[in-house]
């Protein structure tokens, strides 16, 4: 349940205005969970708890939140899981792990999965509220920030310039023909999203190709062979009966 706003301190001055710190925790310890979502209410944030990390990704991706507090070892669903699948998203608001896992190859390790900050158990009360106000505060200016040009396509160190027709990856060129380069262009503007074989076939080749063709598996393999080299991690899955999709897993 989202906590009562109580006082000014809670609150982020950005453009122009007072915004309220939403704060998504996600944490199966019942105590520290409890302390947290009353600690968080009381200094006025606005705070919902979810106990595992199914439910947690659920909440994440159904709601919009400017800092998720994110623990490591969750039920279901862990925290690392739970972080690389939002960071296949679109949008992500800044995560700070909170783990007793505290070594610093498990510090690393948190921070290269894709978590914003890493905050190891016990912590300071005081410490915690002050990286959630830097971590939304600091997520509010990016939203003000210049929109990447559209024709620039990226998914991690894959790049696609649309205007010049360039494909890149960890800067390596690749060259594709005219048909990969439209396949190429449809999966990474929906990268994350799992498009099915009808719809890659409707608006990569049109409406009018026969439906019983195999020529988008045909595509699909030509495409993983030339952007999936020895030593890089995958990034075109086959999602079996559903379809395929381009991003992280």
């Amino acid at each position: 349940m989202l906590g009562s706003l109580k006082n000014d301190r809670a609150y982020l001055f950005v453009s122009g205005g007072w915004l309220a710190v939403r704060v998504l925790i996600i944490e199966d310890n019942e105590q520290i969970g409890e302390f947290l979502a009353r600690g968080l209410a009381s200094e006025g944030h606005l705070t919902h708890w979810e106990k595992d990390g199914e439910k947690g990704l659920s909440s994440a991706v159904a709601e919009t939140w400017d800092v998720i507090l994110l623990d490591i070892l969750l039920p279901i669903l862990d925290g690392h899981q739970v972080c690389g699948l939002l960071k296949q998203q679109k949008t992500c608001p800044p995560i700070l792990m909170l783990s007793s896992l505290d070594s610093t190859s498990d510090v690393v390790e948190g921070l290269r999965i894709g978590a914003d900050d890493y905050l190891t158990k016990p912590f300071s009360f005081e410490e915690l509220i002050a990286r959630i106000e830097n971590l939304a505060a600091r997520n509010s200016s990016k939203a003000t920030e210049p929109e990447r040009d559209p024709s620039q396509l990226v998914v991690g160190d894959l790049l696609f310039d649309t205007k010049s027709l360039l494909v890149s990856r960890a800067g390596q060129q690749i060259e594709l023909t005219s048909l990969e380069l439209s396949l190429l262009e449809y999966l990474m503007r929906h990268g994350g999203e799992v498009l099915s074989r009808a719809k890659i076939l409707e608006n990569v080749w049109g409406a009018s190709m026969d439906p019983m063709t195999n020529i988008v598996e045909v595509y699909i393999a030509k495409l993983r062979s030339k952007i999936h080299t020895p030593g890089q991690e995958k990034l075109i899955y086959t999602v079996r009966g559903r379809g395929y999709f381009l991003g992280f897993r």
